[in-house]
């Protein structure tokens, strides 16, 4: 488990990072809808893991790309918003829990019209 202010930075990393992410000029994540979902930073701060959502599911490779080439640019300016001693290397990683609930809230949907059917 993280402790308090391992928490901290993680949030705060998520923060900036969804800051820097939106003003990246790169086409590939530029026309795309990207969320920072969560980070998780190794208890040394030398990793991070990035867990980004995607919206449009047919451009999520090209977002992934886009943003691993933008991974040094991306940990400068982390490292000079947040001033840690060490500035953890970036990895990230695609997060599909957005889409997945949005199939499952449209799942659920569909089933409330039927049991009113079934009431009447």
């Amino acid at each position: 488990m993280a402790s308090n202010r391992q928490g901290r930075i993680n949030d705060e990393m998520q923060k900036e990072l969804a800051v820097l992410i939106q003003g990246l000029k790169d086409p590939r994540v530029r026309e795309a809808m990207v969320s920072v979902i969560a980070v998780r930073a190794t208890p040394d701060l030398r990793w991070a893991k990035v867990y980004v959502s995607v919206l449009e599911d047919n451009k999520a490779a090209d977002v992934m790309k886009g943003l691993k080439s933008a991974g040094g640019w991306l940990r400068r300016e982390l490292g000079s918003r947040l001033q840690l001693r060490y500035t953890p290397e970036l990895v990230f990683e695609l997060d599909d829990s957005i889409q997945y609930g949005a199939k499952i809230s449209a799942l659920l949907n569909k089933l409330v019209p039927q049991e009113e059917k079934e009431e009447d």
